[in-house]
């Protein structure tokens, strides 16, 4: 038995993709960072860890399950707090719903406050 329509299901996967996209690139080009990189794996995590002002080796946390949780979390603060924004801001906007905080990050006010490395 088929319990969803897989055409609405891909696109719906294909648009929340597209607008990751949309969403990082601005936020990577406003850290000084390539818009590029949103687009290539695992190297789109070492630019966001790099942006959230946390070494790049921690791409390699994310392939540890429970600790990538853990470390998803603390990155999204940080990259929270690297744009002038609250830790709760970094929880529930970049890390719960991060699409909706990856635009109000790009195409809002906020501005990188950290040192490009």
């Amino acid at each position: 038995m088929e319990y969803y329509n897989t055409t609405a299901y891909w696109v719906t996967v294909l648009i929340l993709y597209a607008l990751t996209i949309i969403a990082g690139w601005k936020v990577f080009v406003k850290a000084g960072k390539p818009g590029w990189a949103i687009i290539i794996p695992i190297y789109n995590i070492v630019v966001l860890c790099q942006v959230a002002g946390k070494p790049g080796w921690w791409v390699i946390l994310y392939l540890i399950p429970i600790v990538n949780i853990v470390i998803a979390i603390i990155v999204a603060v940080n990259l929270a707090k690297a744009f002038g924004k609250s830790g709760a801001f970094g929880f529930f906007l970049l890390f719960l719903f991060y699409i909706i905080g990856w635009f109000i990050l790009g195409y809002g006010k906020a501005e990188y406050q950290l040192k490009s490395s």
